[in-house]
C-alpha cells in the first residue's frame, strides 16, 4: 500500500475505532418502553452501517484511484513508446532537443505527473525537471530492456510514484530496443484525489445517518402507540408463554376467524391435516381437505369427538365456537386416531389368529384321536391313509399360497385369514392367475398398507359370505376368492365373495366413514382401504362378483420398468 495513501487511511480507521470505544464505554440509560429500546438500537445500527459503508467505499475508491493511475500511466508510456518520432529522435545527435518538448506536451494532455524518456543505460533525455536531464533514471529498467512493459511503485526525484516503463523499438534497426519511456503519477497526487472523494463521502454518510435516524424515530413513535408503552420484558414473557402453550400441546390446535380463515395453527395441527407452513391466513375451503372434514370445520355448531379421515390419517375432531364482539371464530382441536386404529386392527387380527389357532388345535386333537383309535383297533393302514389325507389337505393351501405369493407379509396374511374363514365355515381360495414374485414390490410400498387393504377386504368378504343366501332364499356355498397379481407395472388385489352383493347405487357410498350394513359404530374398514390406496397413488373399484356377491379391486402402481427387478 502506498505510504501516503496509508497515511490517510490509518487516521480515519483510528477515528472510527475511538468513536466505537467511547460509545461502548458510555452508560446509556435503558429506555423503559420497547419502542425506546428499538429506537436506540436502530440509531446504533444505522450509525454502524453507515460507518461500515463509508469505510468500504473509501477503501474501494482508494484502490480504484491507484488502478486508474496505473492505467493512465500505462496508456501514456505505451503511446509515447509506440510513436515513430520517438524512435527517430533516439537516433539523432541531440535527442533531448526533440524529446523534451514532446514529453512535456504528452504529460500535460494525459494528466500524468511525469514522462521520462531515456536511453538503454537509464540516462534521461527528457524529464519534467530540466535539471534531471542527463542524470541516471531512479528505478528498475531491466524488465523493459527484455521487451516487457511493467509497473512498479518507486520513490524517485519527484517522490513516491506509481510508474510504468515501456521499451521503444526501432523498426529500422530490426525491432531492437533503442530507448525507454517511463510515465507515472505520484502517490501525493493520488492521495489528494482520494481526500477529495473522502470529503464528499463523509457528507453523504452524515446525510444518510440523519435520514436513517429520522425514519427510525417516526417508525418507533408509531410502534410506541401500538405496544401501549409496554417494555420488552413484558412482551417477551407474553410471547414465551404463548409459544410454550402452543407447541407444548401435542394435539392439533386451530383457531379460525370469523371469515373461516386459519388465524393460528400449531405444529400438531399442520401435521395431522397435512398443511404447508404458509397455511395461516388461508380459507378452510381452499385447503383441499375432505368434504366431510371441511364441513365440520365450517359448521357453526360445536362438534364433539367426530371421527374424520384425511389423506393419510384418522383424526378425532372437536370444535367450539367463540365470539368476541362482532368477530366470531372457532377453536378446533384434533387428536390422532391413526395409531390407535392400527393397534385396534392388529389386536383384532391377533384375536382372530388366536381363535383360529384354538380351532385348529381342537380339530388337530380330534384327528389325532381318530388316528390313535384306528391304530388301537389294529387298522394301521386306514390310520396311515387318514393321516396322509388330512396332511395333504392342510398343506395344499399353504403350498398354493407360498408358491404363488413370494411376498412373506401377504402370504402370512392369506394363510391367517384362510384359517379365520375356515373357522366361520367360509372357504378362502386363491385365484389361479395369482402371482407375485419375490422382489417385485418396491420398498416405497409399505407392508402395513398392504395388510390394511387386503385384511379389511377379506374380513368384509368373509362376513358377507358367511351371511349370504342364494336366490330365492336358498343357502349356497360360502366362498371368498382372492387374486394377488403383480404384472404390467402395477399390483392388483381383488377380493370377491358369494354374499348378497351391493347395490350399484351405493358403490361410492360404501367408502364413506360410518357406512356399514352391520351394527352402529362400524364402517371404518373400507374408508381405511381407500385411504391406503390413495396414499400409494392407487385406485379402488367395486363391481359384482361372478357368484352374485361383491368384488373389490385395488390397483397400485409399482416401480418404473427401468428399476423393476
Amino acid at each position: 500500500m502506498p505510504h501516503a495513501v496509508m497515511g490517510v487511511t490509518l487516521p480515519f480507521i483510528s477515528f472510527i475505532q475511538r468513536s466505537v470505544c467511547r460509545l461502548m464505554a458510555m452508560r446509556i440509560p435503558h429506555p423503559r418502553s420497547l419502542a425506546g429500546q428499538l429506537f436506540a438500537m436502530q440509531v446504533v445500527l444505522v450509525a454502524a452501517l453507515v460507518a461500515g459503508c463509508a469505510v468500504f467505499a473509501y477503501v474501494t475508491d482508494r484502490e480504484q484511484a491507484v488502478v486508474a493511475a496505473r492505467q493512465r500511466a500505462t496508456a501514456a508510456a505505451v503511446a509515447v513508446a509506440d510513436s515513430p518520432s520517438v524512435a527517430e529522435a533516439a537516433r539523432s545527435e541531440d535527442p533531448t532537443a526533440r524529446l523534451q518538448p514532446y514529453a512535456e506536451k504528452v504529460r500535460r494532455h494525459t494528466g500524468v505527473t511525469f514522462v521520462t524518456i531515456m536511453d538503454t543505460h537509464g540516462v534521461r533525455w527528457a524529464h519534467p525537471d530540466p535539471r534531471q536531464i542527463g542524470a541516471t533514471y531512479l528505478g528498475h529498467i531491466k524488465p523493459a530492456l527484455r521487451g516487457r512493459i511493467f509497473d512498479e511503485t518507486y520513490t524517485g526525484t519527484l517522490g513516491s510514484s506509481v510508474r510504468v516503463v515501456a521499451p521503444v523499438r526501432d523498426d529500422r534497426a530490426g525491432g531492437r530496443i533503442t530507448a525507454l519511456v517511463s510515465a507515472g503519477i505520484t502517490v501525493d497526487t493520488i492521495s489528494a484525489q482520494v481526500r477529495r472523494q473522502l470529503l464528499a463521502l463523509l457528507g453523504v454518510a452524515a446525510a444518510a445517518l440523519a435520514i436513517g435516524g429520522l425514519c427510525a424515530y417516526v417508525i418507533n413513535a408509531r410502534l410506541r402507540r401500538h405496544t401501549h408503552g409496554m417494555n420488552a420484558d413484558e412482551l417477551s414473557r407474553m410471547h414465551d408463554y404463548h409459544q410454550a402453550a402452543l407447541h407444548a400441546v401435542r394435539e392439533g390446535l386451530l383457531m379460525l376467524d370469523g371469515g373461516r380463515r386459519i388465524a393460528l395453527i400449531n405444529d400438531g395441527g399442520r401435521e395431522l391435516l397435512g398443511l404447508p407452513e404458509d397455511s395461516v391466513g388461508r380459507y378452510v375451503s381452499d385447503l383441499g381437505l375432505p368434504p366431510a372434514l371441511t364441513g365440520a370445520l365450517l359448521a357453526t355448531e360445536p362438534r364433539v369427538d367426530e371421527l374424520h379421515l384425511t389423506a393419510e390419517r384418522v383424526v378425532v375432531l372437536n370444535t367450539s365456537p367463540v365470539s368476541s364482539g362482532e368477530q366470531r371464530g372457532t377453536v378446533v382441536t384434533l387428536r390422532d386416531h391413526t395409531e390407535l386404529q392400527a393397534l385396534s386392527g392388529e389386536l383384532d387380527s391377533v384375536r382372530g389368529f388366536a381363535e383360529a389357532l384354538r380351532s385348529q388345535a381342537h380339530e388337530a386333537a380330534n384327528r389325532l384321536h381318530a388316528v390313535v383309535s384306528l391304530i388301537e383297533l389294529g387298522r394301521e393302514d386306514e390310520a396311515v391313509d387318514f393321516a396322509t389325507a388330512e396332511l395333504e389337505l392342510a398343506q395344499a393351501l399353504t403350498d398354493q399360497v407360498v408358491g404363488a405369493v413370494a411376498e412373506p407379509v401377504l402370504a402370512a396374511l392369506l394363510l391367517g385369514k384362510a384359517a379365520q374363514a375356515n373357522e366361520r365355515g367360509v372357504e378362502l381360495v386363491l385365484a389361479p392367475d395369482s402371482r407375485i414374485d419375490d422382489g417385485v414390490l418396491p420398498p416405497g410400498l409399505p407392508a402395513r398398507d398392504l395388510v390394511t387393504i387386503l385384511g379389511n377386504l377379506i374380513d368384509n368378504a368373509t362376513d358377507a359370505a358367511a351371511e349370504g343366501v342364494g336366490h330365492g332364499g336358498a343357502p349356497r356355498s360360502a366362498r371368498v376368492t382372492v387374486t394377488a397379481r403383480a404384472d404390467g407395472g402395477e399390483l392388483t388385489l381383488r377380493v370377491a365373495d358369494t354374499g348378497a352383493g351391493l347395490d350399484p347405487a351405493a358403490a361410492e357410498e360404501v367408502f364413506r366413514r360410518g357406512w356399514s350394513t352391520k351394527s352402529p359404530g362400524r364402517g371404518l374398514g373400507l374408508a381405511l382401504v381407500r385411504q391406503a390406496a390413495r396414499r400409494n397413488a392407487g385406485t379402488v373399484e367395486v363391481s359384482a362378483a361372478p357368484g352374485g356377491g361383491a368384488a373389490f379391486t385395488i390397483r397400485l402402481p409399482l416401480a418404473t420398468p427401468a428399476t423393476t427387478p
